[in-house]
């Protein structure tokens, strides 16, 4: 509906801009400013970047681009042609034809640009300096003050200053309501009327209900089921929150996965989520081998179902989780990928069955797709193991490199607690002492591990790691871009204490949530 809002205006400005008021443009502003939830503020910052590239545009359009790439120009920053010196570019090309009330937002535009982006000080310097002398006072003024203020402030000031706008408070009265009481009075029939929800809200209000109405009816049935036993405790728990999974059983008698064993499945869970290759399960019957390799949005994962007992496993199948963040092509061993329980492949001693996943990521995620591996051993046991694939998050994480001041700018522009997520662990019992060697091996988890790029000059101690990356996603926007999140992490230790509290910050709840539990676990097996 937002989004739909935006392109709405935009059409109305480009059509008919003259007679758009700054209220209108205003209200633009104040609902993405408010909504740092999901893409708009991105989607907003990318389609008036191109609504603006034209040299003949209108001047509203402009305004409102020049106010929004300000504010949120650094989410779309990595994407291409939409660097901060290109939004820079874009919004200058308008300079010579904009009245002096665009020209003074251009002003802090520009500042703002200049404190993110090394590369646009020297274009931006120059104007700063011939609008000293301007002989309208407003743009003189701020080009004074901007032009100054590194000098006159310290660095973290200046951040603080450049920062990004906070939300707008929200419980202004529309236009036609104040309107109407200015004509009508507070208690006429049509300011009641006006004031009354509309249809959509009625609707989404009802939407609401149902469904905090039906997660409760589930919730309650689960309870029910569990108390039936109905229910079987997934043993490698998701990486979401390490609380364990449920997963409905059969009611027929099944061999599950030893409780000894579960442990070492962790283990090794936790290590492959950040390595490439490795042994995911092995118990007296069965391994299990991953390979898994990943480019931008879309990744490979072998998997190897190898026979390690001294007789065949029959009616051997692998069924993999279908799940909405995730594009799955499958393929495999004849019958390894059969639904039917009496279907499946046979895996003769000492030999393997081989699975083929090609995904794609489609949204943010903070869950491990889930695979059930099923069999038959000669004496007629039906052996039935939930395991988890290690395709996290920070396996579609591409390292960005950023400047110290857009890195605190943009760290600073994602507080909050649907945007950041913290928690603190303590170091291994038998970990050595945390020094300057152990914080190497925390960088290299940073780097290599989860795929964030080193930010040079970030860290005021060494006792910090910062990191920022990009999680890359095969979703397409309206203009065709794919859809991408920016990520930050910082892990800072505590020697005396021996632990580490580490700190993510995404424009997404979920990235924030994924990449905290995924250094969180490495971080242990450091």
């Amino acid at each position: 509906d937002l989004r739909w809002y935006v392109d709405t205006i935009l059409k109305l400005i480009s059509i008919s801009g003259d007679h758009v008021s700054d209220a209108i443009w205003h209200r633009v502003v104040q609902i993405v400013t408010n909504h740092p939830q999901g893409d708009l503020q991105a989607y907003t910052a990318a389609t008036l970047l191109v609504a603006a590239s034209p040299r003949r545009c209108h001047e509203t359009a402009v305004r409102v681009a020049s106010y929004i790439l300000g504010e949120f120009g650094f989410l779309i920053a990595e994407r291409p042609g939409m660097s901060g010196e290109e939004q820079f570019r874009i919004l200058h090309q308008h300079w010579p034809t904009s009245d002096n009330k665009t020209r003074a937002i251009l002003v802090s535009t520009y500042a703002k640009l200049a404190n993110l982006y090394e590369e646009c000080r020297p274009l931006v310097a120059p104007v700063f300096a011939r609008c000293t002398n301007n002989v309208d006072v407003e743009i003189q003024q701020r080009a004074a003050e901007y032009s100054s203020m590194r000098e006159a402030f310290s660095p973290e000031a200046v951040e603080d200053l450049l920062r990004e706008m906070p939300p707008f408070e929200d419980n202004k009265q529309s236009a036609l309501e104040q309107r109407l009481r200015e004509k009508e009075g507070d208690n006429s029939a049509a300011v009641q009327k006006a004031a009354r929800p509309s249809i959509a809200e009625r609707k989404r209000a009802a939407q609401s209900a149902a469904t905090v109405k039906a997660v409760e009816e589930v919730a309650a049935q689960a309870q029910q089921e569990e108390e039936e036993g109905l229910i079987e405790v997934d043993p490698v728990s998701p990486m979401s929150d390490g609380s364990p999974g449920t997963l409905k059983k059969d009611k027929s008698a099944k061999v599950g996965i030893p409780k000894e064993v579960i442990p070492a499945m962790r283990k090794a869970f936790s290590n492959l989520c950040t390595s490439p290759s490795g042994v995911l399960f092995e118990n007296a019957l069965l391994q299990v081998g991953v390979k898994h390799e990943y480019v931008g949005a879309q990744g490979r994962i072998s998997v190897f179902f190898g026979n390690l007992g001294k007789t065949p496993l029959t009616h051997f199948r692998a069924i993999i989780e279908e799940v909405d963040h995730l594009r799955i092509q499958k393929q495999g061993t004849q019958g390894l990928l059969d639904e039917e329980e009496d279907g499946g492949c046979d895996v003769s001693v000492r030999t393997q069955a081989k699975l083929l996943l090609i995904v794609e990521v489609t949204a943010p995620f903070d869950d491990a797709p889930a695979m059930r591996v099923t069999f038959h051993t000669e004496d007629g046991e039906i052996h039935e193991y939930p395991l988890r694939l290690p395709v996290v998050a920070t396996c579609f994480m591409e390292p960005v490199t950023l400047e110290p001041g857009a890195f605190m700018q943009r760290w600073r522009s994602l507080e909050g607690q649907e945007r950041e997520c913290q928690e603190v662990v303590k170091a291994p019992p038998n970990a050595p002492p945390i020094d300057e060697e152990y914080m190497k091996r925390i960088s290299t988890i940073v780097t290599d591990g989860l795929k964030f790029g080193r930010c040079p000059g970030c860290d005021p101690t060494p006792w910090t790691v910062s990191g920022a990356a990009t999680f890359r996603t095969g979703a397409k926007d309206m203009n065709g871009n794919n859809i991408n999140v920016g990520c930050l992490v910082r892990v800072e230790a505590n020697p005396q204490a021996g632990a580490f509290r580490v700190t993510t910050r995404t424009l997404h709840p979920l990235c924030s949530k994924a990449v905290k539990n995924v250094a969180l676990v490495s971080i242990k097996l450091a």
